[in-house]
């Protein structure tokens, strides 16, 4: 079961009290609300992406017309994920190598640019046994304002939607080197494939969806609705997606929530 915080604390709380704050902001549901309200309460607040091989184009693309939007000013900070053997090596901690890594490179950033409280966009629906950068967030100081005040991922889209920010029904996303069997290695080569691949799948209109990566094999996997539409197409997408692997097949143990 997810671990909620109960606290009488809310937002607008929050950032009275906290009113000049830098935002790990990654495009997504939950940073991009967190910087809406930073920005709604008054507070002097900074986005920081960190744009490394491990993101795909169009979360940088969300995260810049986002940042936009709400007239905040966003920094882009460059991690050199494949530079590091811990994180390519793709170990069970290759997500706290990574986040740690991410952190680092933000927080150095913000606090030259003065700002010395960092904040992510962690929800109160996150499990943190599933989630092994929670480590990295503790080491850096990260404070997460969503999770402190007991906002789920529910009624974070449902208060994103009242306030129109066009993120709120955007499907979760981890990111590519999530695609790649854990202990094989992570290259450039495939998480380009992994983009592109899933770049072409979202063109065709899928949504909530993977491709997983097992050696040279894709492992599709689709909600039971999009599944239906695979089969329809299957023949064109196998012949496409068969550009970045040796064989291409639906995942048909895993299906994803709708």
């Amino acid at each position: 079961m997810p671990l909620f915080f109960k606290s009488d604390m809310n937002l607008e709380n929050f950032f009275d009290e906290n009113n000049k704050v830098a935002i790990a902001f990654s495009g997504g549901v939950d940073s991009a609300y967190l910087l809406y309200m930073a920005k709604k309460c008054g507070a002097d607040v900074r986005a920081y992406y960190a744009k490394s091989a491990f993101q795909p184009q169009f979360e940088y693309e969300d995260a810049v017309r986002f940042a936009k939007e709400q007239d905040v000013r966003l920094k882009i900070v460059y991690p050199d994920v494949l530079a590091s053997t811990c994180i390519i090596n793709n170990t069970e901690k290759r997500c706290y190598y990574c986040k740690r890594m991410m952190l680092e490179a933000i927080s150095m950033r913000a606090r030259r640019d003065g700002y010395t409280v960092l904040l992510d966009g962690t929800n109160a629906s996150d499990v943190v046994a599933d989630r092994p950068g929670m480590q990295a967030l503790k080491e850096w100081r990260v404070r997460s304002p969503l999770r402190e005040c007991g906002l789920t991922k529910d009624a974070i889209r449902r208060l994103s939607h009242e306030a129109g920010l066009f993120t709120w029904d955007k499907p979760a996303y981890a990111c590519l080197a999530t695609r790649i069997r854990t202990g094989e290695m992570i290259t450039r080569d495939k998480l380009e494939a992994t983009e592109q691949a899933e770049a072409y799948l979202a063109n065709l209109g899928f949504r909530n969806f993977r491709v997983r990566r097992v050696g040279d094999i894709a492992l599709l996997q689709f909600t039971p609705s999009d599944t239906k539409r695979f089969l329809e197409q299957k023949d064109v997408i196998v012949t496409v997606l068969g550009r970045y692997y040796q064989e291409v097949i639906m995942d048909e143990k895993v299906q994803r929530d709708e």
